[in-house]
């Protein structure tokens, strides 16, 4: 990490739900919670928990330092809405392949 940038995981305890044209795309009680220096807070959601059937992979790849490298799935009228490092930085790697959305629900 560059001096001054943090990231922390921990398991989360609450309730998170991805809701996109009135279609349900995840739902889990076991979301990874990462805050990140200079970012909001991020669930990052187990792929058991998430209906991949609605979401089309992206040629979109974005790279992170702390991170490593994206990769982006789409849904019908929303590109790129979703994200997972498949090979993450040791630093964080428990979110290898959980998916992470803008927008969530958390209760």
């Amino acid at each position: 990490m560059a001096e001054g940038h943090t990231i922390t995981i921990e398991q989360g305890a609450r309730h998170v739900r991805v809701v996109h044209g009135g279609q349900v795309l995840a739902e889990s009680d076991r979301p990874l919670v990462l805050r990140e220096t200079g970012c909001p807070v991020r669930y990052y959601i187990p792929p058991e928990d998430v209906r991949l059937d609605l979401l089309t992979p992206s040629d979109t790849h974005t790279y992170c330092p702390f991170k490593g490298t994206a990769s982006y799935w789409s849904s019908t009228g929303a590109a790129d809405l979703v994200w997972a490092y498949p090979d993450p930085e040791s630093d964080v790697a428990e979110i290898k392949d959980h998916l992470c959305f803008y927008e969530v629900d958390v209760s």
